[in-house]
């Protein structure tokens, strides 16, 4: 409770290169909120981290006296915090069906994208590899029927998706340039020029493409 007292802005406490952390700082970025970010990797965990989340773990979001250690919690609180522009639909249908995409993506993408970060098996890597290659092109027809995922809007699902697909390069997975593939390859592009996108971006974050 010491450090918490001690700050009086909001602090997000991110590893310049985890996936997890970059969704938090798009969130951050659309929203333009004013925030103090501390990097620092993964493997080095700072005592003022370890003080307030019991897990340890990155990222980490301080505002005042609440600390957030899961990072679709803090997106959706940051969504309800700074309310413009909403980055959730507004009816409770849709928004269901955005926590579930969400859900999704964190059990069907984001465990196979962990495997290829963390495993030292080859036999994992390249069925990680191979399992997240097939889904991205099973789903890139859904591209073309609307701008973002699901929705005419960008919402906190792309912002789950879009540090997933900003890291294809540096995890080894290679799209083939093909019909099936060109929706998805739209998408790509529409969520890396936007602004939130670019400021969100660390300069580990840059040189991964």
């Amino acid at each position: 409770m010491g450090v918490a007292t001690r700050r009086s802005t909001m602090t997000f406490f991110s590893d310049p290169a985890c996936h997890y952390s970059h969704r938090v700082r798009i969130v951050l970025a659309e929203k333009d909120v004013t925030v103090d970010i501390e990097h620092m990797s993964s493997a080095a965990i700072t005592e003022e981290v370890l003080e307030i989340n019991p897990y340890g773990t990155l990222p980490t979001l301080l505002d005042r006296e609440l600390v957030l250690f899961e990072s679709k919690v803090m997106m959706e609180y940051l969504d309800e915090r700074f309310p413009h522009p909403p980055l959730l639909p507004v009816y409770p249908v849709a928004r269901a069906l955005s926590r579930q995409f969400m859900y999704r993506i964190e059990k069907d993408w984001c465990s196979d994208v962990d495997v290829i970060l963390n495993s030292s098996q080859s036999k994992d890597l390249e069925r990680a590899r191979k399992q997240l290659r097939n889904n991205l092109l099973a789903v890139a027809p859904v591209f073309a029927e609307s701008p973002f995922f699901m929705n005419e809007e960008f919402t906190l699902v792309d912002c789950c998706l879009a540090p997933l697909l900003w890291r294809l390069d540096m995890l080894g997975i290679k799209l083939p340039n093909s019909r099936q593939s060109k929706p998805l390859f739209t998408y790509m592009e529409r969520l890396f020029t936007r602004p939130s996108f670019r400021q969100s971006l660390t300069d580990l974050e840059r040189d991964m493409r």
